[in-house]
């Protein structure tokens, strides 16, 4: 029998791990109130490519059970991805493509495991979605399939974060003070998994959580800031 300690004692079984790995990347629940929206969006300086780079760790989390990744980031690709786009589009929230988000160096307190995250666009694209408001607010839109977790070890199991359609995390947008750069803030933004292997794997737990902040630098210009207002 597997019993899950409290949570605050951080500590993990090998037999119930794979439950929080499950967590895909990438943004925050949003804010409890509806935004104050304007219109349209509109992201700058236009054309600009971005990288966003996790600061600190990236914790996913599934009830009790806590997987830490120290390196997450996604880099301006090939096809345009993460660049802003030149001119504001229609009405309502700006869209932006971008690399797959990659995460690194990810470890569990259950001994005995290896931790492996792939992502990928086989199923459609990776997107982030700016509106602004008050807040403003931002969505990490995963294709089918994106993101796969897998432990290997003790313990063989994989997660599927959007196991059937594209799905959505959702966070906000932290225009600080500058020198600091902006900054897309995820706090336990909840995202749906499918977790397969043994029955010690947790193939019960339909979702999981993810809780990051990543700083977005302007990469074509480092002396500017990627800024989203309203017109």
């Amino acid at each position: 029998m597997i019993i899950n300690k409290p949570r605050s004692a951080r500590t993990l079984s090998a037999a119930t791990v794979c439950l929080a790995l499950a967590a895909p990347a990438l943004l925050p629940a949003a804010a409890h109130a509806a935004p104050t929206a304007s219109a349209t969006t509109v992201l700058s300086p236009a054309g600009h490519r971005f990288a966003a780079v996790a600061e600190g760790a990236v914790v996913l989390e599934a009830g009790p059970i806590v997987v830490t990744c120290t390196t997450s980031s996604t880099l301006p690709g090939a096809e345009g991805r993460n660049t802003l786009p030149d001119a504001p589009g229609p009405a309502g929230p700006a869209s932006v493509r971008i690399s797959p988000p990659v995460f690194k160096d990810c470890t569990t307190d259950a001994p005995g495991l290896r931790i492996a995250v792939d992502t990928n666009e086989q199923a459609g694209p990776w997107q982030v979605v700016l509106r602004h408001g008050s807040p403003t607010t931002a969505r990490l839109s995963i294709p089918t399939g994106g993101f796969v977790l897998r432990t290997g070890g003790l313990l063989a199991c994989t997660a599927l974060a959007a196991p059937t359609a594209p799905a959505t995390a959702d966070g906000t947008w932290d225009d600080r003070a500058a020198p600091a750069d902006p900054a897309l803030v995820l706090d336990r933004a909840p995202i749906p998994v499918k977790v397969t292997g043994s029955f010690f794997c947790g193939t019960s737990v339909t979702t999981a959580t993810i809780t990051a902040r990543y700083a977005v630098h302007d990469t074509t210009d480092p002396a500017r800031r990627i800024t989203v207002t309203g017109s």
